[in-house]
């Protein structure tokens, strides 16, 4: 099973549509909060059509009524708060926006795979059997960086791809 991971869209449109396009072999996809707008659950639902989309909330995520709303109209959208725990291609995962607290729940190694973004710095790692994952920024304005990451659960390997 393929797992696009994205995060820190800040509505940017454009990049989000571009990163989206090179997501069709992903089976499912995990986005770690700051949509920002609800407008952005349009551009997820509709770029990415027919497969699982799961959603936490980050810290600029600011009409959470409206962006709850949107997603109703995507039956594959499921947000879960600030917090997910999936089961994916056999494999626990652990999900929030927050890069303090996906660090937190690598050190209880109950999880297989931890993604968080918050920070906007890419990342790639290990903290004992757990790979942790910070797909970076769809935003591409913080750090100069448009990144996410593709995820195969069949092989426990992560890679990034830029924009």
């Amino acid at each position: 099973m393929q797992v696009a991971i994205i995060s820190d869209i800040h509505d940017h449109i454009s990049n989000l549509r571009t990163a989206l396009k090179l997501t069709k072999e992903a089976d499912v996809l995990i986005c770690c909060g700051d949509l920002c707008s609800p407008f952005i659950v349009k551009e997820l639902g509709e770029g990415f059509p027919d497969r699982d989309i799961h959603i936490v909330f980050g810290n600029n995520d600011g009409d959470l009524f409206r962006i709850t709303n949107k997603a109703n109209e995507y039956p594959n959208m499921k947000l879960h708060g600030e917090f997910a725990e999936l089961d994916l291609g056999g494999q626990k995962f652990g999900i929030s926006h927050f890069d303090n607290i996906g660090r937190a729940m690598s050190a209880s190694e109950v999880y297989d795979v931890i993604c968080f973004g918050h920070n906007h710095q890419f990342e790639i790692s290990k903290k004992g059997d757990t790979l942790i994952i910070n797909p970076g920024e769809i935003m591409g304005g913080l750090t100069g960086n448009t990144t996410f990451a593709i995820y195969e659960t069949t092989t426990h390997e992560a890679k990034r791809l830029d924009l």
